[in-house]
């Protein structure tokens, strides 16, 4: 069987492309021309150059059977709004109609928990739960809850499609890196001195991406799936850290007016002067909340994994410390 993935050169859809080929897929990636292929260096995978906008993508399509849409903006930054719909709104809505036109048989499309907002304070939220639009911090979650209302239309009128939606993941080929390999960085680069009191769902990346195909021979389409794990504080995430590295942990939280000050100014004061800003604001407003969730759906119904959090952290600092993201050893 054939799959075309989009996104196949992110964290994710590198890890998911590997999966394929493991199973004995046929992989066909949607690359942009600007794209590093640093993450599929050396793999059976056939790549095509394009953009998720194209008006001929069916045809790059052709031949598949089945279709992973993983490929998503990913900025906190406000000056991006514009670019988070262009490509993750408008940029579904080509994919999924391109794939209707090419025949695709089955369509897993990734969302977020970013989509599905956040409950009450320490609340783990499943499935049923959608924040009002209106009330998502920032034009990413936005967009991402834009993105997953094309989806549901999209199996409305027919498509065998199954939304997933991965929490915070963890592991190898978090090539750029992400928000969450970005704090495991800064703490292997002792450049954590405190931390924010907030709390994440954590997964394994590869338990996420063993979910995309489980939700793909078993989802119900039309149903959303959380591919998540763990809920914990980012100061429990940076004890275990410790455990593994045996480097010392943050001690001290640092109060979030701080933060919010200093993102307030870089937004709308430094960058009216030219400069680039360090700190994004929805960052800091996101970090505020506790977002927890409960992937009990995905595991009783399609059998997602549950790897150790100790496991996936452990690769992923191997994987930093191997590929000279961190100059100094442990």
């Amino acid at each position: 069987m054939r799959a075309f993935v989009t996104g196949g050169t992110g964290f994710v859809g590198a890890n998911l492309v590997r999966e394929l080929l493991h199973e004995g897929y046929a992989v066909r990636a949607l690359v942009r021309p600007e794209s590093r292929l640093d993450n599929l260096d050396g793999l059976e995978v056939e790549i095509v150059r394009g953009d998720l906008n194209d008006p001929d993508l069916w045809t790059r399509m052709v031949g598949c059977e089945v279709l992973f849409h993983v490929a998503a903006r990913y900025s906190l930054w406000q000056a991006d709004r514009e670019a988070l719909y262009r490509d993750n709104v408008l940029g579904t809505r080509n994919v999924l109609a391109a794939a209707r036109r090419a025949s695709i048989e089955r369509t897993v499309y990734t969302s977020s928990v970013a989509a599905i907002g956040v409950g009450k304070a320490g609340e783990a939220v499943d499935e049923t739960h959608q924040s009002p639009p209106e009330r998502l911090i920032g034009y990413y979650k936005q967009s991402k809850y834009l993105a997953e209302q094309e989806a549901y239309t999209a199996a409305r009128a027919g498509q065998q499609l199954i939304i997933v939606n991965p929490a915070s993941p963890i592991g190898p080929w978090d090539l750029k890196p992400t928000p969450t390999g970005d704090i495991i960085l800064r703490f292997l680069r002792r450049q954590m001195p405190f931390y924010v009191d907030t709390g994440l769902n954590f997964i394994d990346v590869r338990d996420v991406t063993r979910g995309h195909l489980l939700a793909l021979k078993h989802g119900r389409p039309g149903e959303r799936y959380i591919l998540g794990h763990q809920n914990l504080t980012l100061k429990a995430l940076l004890d275990q850290l410790a455990q593994i590295t045996g480097l010392e942990a943050p001690r001290w939280s640092v109060p979030d007016w701080l933060p919010l000050g200093t993102a307030w100014v870089d937004e709308n004061v430094l960058t009216a002067f030219g400069k680039t800003p360090s700190v994004p604001l929805d960052g800091v407003r996101m970090a505020r909340q506790l977002m927890y969730y409960d992937a009990a759906k995905a595991v009783r119904e399609l059998g997602l994994p549950q790897t150790p959090l100790a496991v996936a952290l452990r690769d992923a600092v191997d994987w930093f410390m191997d590929r000279g993201y961190v100059r100094t050893g442990l």
